[in-house]
């Protein structure tokens, strides 16, 4: 009977109406939740005859739900474990959720470093992505992101660089060259700090002495307590050599005297080369380290590639997405790189909970290559991504599903009257 058909329509819109309120509601109340996805309801009609006929409908249905993965808006957090991914992908970890062991793909990028050194998500799943070797370079294979809890070992110095003008102007101190008298007997000092190959920082001195117009000579000091077999006070000469420079001041040769290597007490031999740039006979610029220009002189930068032993302190993600370990003696260690993983259909993925999706057969396969890579999103670091929900716009749809229940019901509650008036044709 129509009337009763009508009736069944009207309980079909009440179901669907229902459903989807469960929809927009699921929306809303993740409205702060981190990477999440905002979900739509899809409405079919239902037929009550055979395909073609042109007879009356027999209703609705909700046939799915469909998930929108429009980019999020990303919020800077400062928090150095914090990642964001701006365009298509997802973020890999791996572990047990509600007993469903594997990979899940993320967008929530809420990473902690465990005591352990290994980054994790906010539900303890290991990130995942490729781990570094010794040398640098990254493995092929996916696994976890481990940092390296043990102190890295000690570098011992072998180059120290300076950049400086030595004062085309400067004086001939009188006296000559006194390493015990090193102020008095040189035009310009500098002092850097040095490392041996237990860890152990010492301080080097070096000083530059005009000799004539262009000719400099330099040497370098170190306390005689501090090298093995040297005197328990005074200085000990470790290096020297000559400069030559140019009529336009630059640096145009570089012979080396003596030393060149030191013992620190109770370590190994090692050897100390002096960086002032690429002088002009060996096809440099001259003008790269140490000039002589008619200026004051003056040290404008100076480092060695030594350092001592360090503890781990925290972690660095850059934006190419490599996670670095960063030691409490200044060094910064490359310990793997983030995975992204793209997927032929987004809106196949199944919804894990917690934040997380897993591959369907709908998605396709996990692709999974490093940031930026192959249309993958990129990454921005000490960020996350907020929800992507427009609550106007759920709100919206929240008065829409409402009117759509209250027609439904209305539907039914007409159909009864009618059928009220039906059966009182009888009296």
């Amino acid at each position: 009977m129509s009337i009763l058909r009508a009736m069944y329509s009207g309980v079909s819109g009440l179901t669907a109406e229902t459903a989807a309120l469960g929809v927009v509601g699921d929306n809303v109340a993740n409205t702060s939740t981190i990477g999440f996805k905002q979900s739509r309801a899809v409405f079919a009609d239902v037929l009550g005859a055979a395909v073609g006929t042109g007879g009356p409908g027999s209703g609705v249905r909700m046939t799915r739900t469909q998930q929108i993965f429009a980019q999020g808006a990303l919020v800077n957090t400062g928090q150095a474990t914090d990642v964001a991914l701006s365009g298509d992908g997802f973020l890999v970890v791996r572990g047990s959720v509600d007993g469903v062991q594997g990979n899940f793909y993320t967008r929530a990028g809420q990473f902690t470093l465990r005591n352990d050194g290994s980054l994790v998500n906010a539900e303890g799943l290991q990130v995942q992505g490729y781990q570094a070797d010794g040398a640098g370079a990254f493995q092929s294979s996916l696994g976890n992101i481990t940092l390296p809890t043990a102190p890295i070992a000690p570098k011992p110095t072998n180059t120290m660089k300076i950049a400086a003008n030595l004062d085309a102007t400067a004086q001939t101190p009188a006296a000559a060259w006194d390493p015990t008298n090193p102020s008095a007997t040189s035009n310009l000092a500098t002092s850097m700090t040095v490392y041996d190959s237990l860890g152990n920082s010492h301080a080097v001195d070096v000083y530059f002495r005009k000799n004539s117009a262009g000719s400099w000579d330099y040497h370098a000091l170190a306390k005689g307590s501090e090298i093995s077999g040297g005197p328990p006070t005074g200085s000990v000469e470790i290096a020297s050599g000559a400069l030559a420079f140019d009529s336009a001041g630059a640096l145009q040769s570089i012979t080396v005297g003596s030393g060149g290597s030191v013992t620190f007490e109770g370590a190994n031999a090692q050897a100390l080369d002096f960086d002032f740039g690429k002088p002009t006979a060996t096809g440099g610029t001259g003008l790269d380290g140490l000039t002589q220009y008619g200026s004051a002189s003056t040290v404008s930068a100076q480092s060695q590639d030594g350092y001592a032993s360090g503890s781990l302190s925290g972690v660095k993600i850059d934006a190419d997405g490599v996670v670095n370990g960063v030691y409490t003696n200044g060094q910064t260690v490359a310990a793997g790189k983030l995975a992204i993983a793209k997927f032929q259909s987004n809106d196949g993925l199944g919804r894990a909970g917690h934040n997380l999706w897993i591959a369907t057969r709908e998605s396709g396969e996990a692709a999974l290559g490093g940031v930026g890579s192959g249309g993958r999103a990129a990454l921005v670091s000490g960020s996350l991504e907020q929800s992507n929900v427009d609550v106007t716009q759920q709100f919206v749809e929240l008065i829409a599903h409402q009117r759509g229940f209250q027609a439904n019901s209305k539907t039914i509650t007409t159909a009864d009257q009618m059928l009220q008036e039906l059966m009182t044709i009888k009296q």
